[in-house]
């Protein structure tokens, strides 16, 4: 394949979606909503939520703010699959396609779940397993589906001060997320601290692939 960067970057971009994928669907048919699973003792679990919004469990603006945030996700993804095969073909770092590639599959996979999950599995409720490719056909239509999450890190837990908040308690890390989550936070953080010149930086006017044939084509004629 002549332009190596960008079948390293489907790699990635397939390794993460199949990841997201198996491990949602595994939750989704194995654990009963709110169920939670202790990995590293109560610092590390597994806790099966859904979510009709944003990353990391936040909410947005109702059903109306569901479509218009499945339809911004779906046109920012084919924005940056357009920008992502661009930049294979420019002499880039490949941790800066990388990056990108994280950033792509991730919203992929979030997508995935808010267009399709609604359609082929049942509703998800508090001691009830959720079962694949139910009769009823669902409990949602396109786009209405619901994100899962499942990652949790409440790693310090304790209380404010009682002239602060009432002395109400407090846990840190909250939010709940998933594969696609955390791929779409490490690319940009990684952007954000290795790779912020990239954006100041024309791209050439001519691309890595075209530059290497001209060079075999001049080794030829010589």
């Amino acid at each position: 394949m002549k332009n190596s960067k960008l079948f390293k970057a489907l790699v990635i971009i397939i390794s993460i979606l199949i990841a997201d994928q198996v491990l949602k669907f595994w939750v989704k048919t194995h654990m009963s909503l709110g169920q939670e699973i202790n990995v590293i003792g109560n610092w590390f679990t597994i806790l099966f939520v859904e979510n009709n919004g944003m990353a990391f469990g936040f909410e947005f603006a109702g059903g109306y703010g569901k479509i218009f945030l499945s339809v911004f996700r779906i046109i920012a993804v084919l924005a940056i699959g357009w920008y992502l095969i661009k930049l294979s073909k420019q002499n880039l770092p490949m941790g800066f396609i990388a990056s990108i590639a994280l950033i792509f599959a991730g919203a992929i996979g979030n997508i995935i779940d808010s267009a399709f999950y609604g359609m082929i599995f049942d509703e998800s409720n508090y001691g009830k397993i959720a079962s694949f490719l139910p009769e009823s056909g669902g409990y949602a239509g396109f786009l209405h589906g619901k994100v899962v999450d499942m990652f949790y890190f409440p790693l310090f837990h304790g209380h404010y001060p009682k002239w602060l908040w009432g002395g109400r308690e407090f846990i840190f890390f909250r939010p709940v997320f998933n594969v696609a989550d955390s791929c779409i936070t490490i690319g940009i953080a990684s952007i954000l601290l290795f790779y912020r010149k990239q954006f100041n930086k024309p791209l050439s006017q001519k691309t890595e692939v075209e530059a290497t044939e001209e060079l075999n084509t001049e080794t030829e004629k010589v």
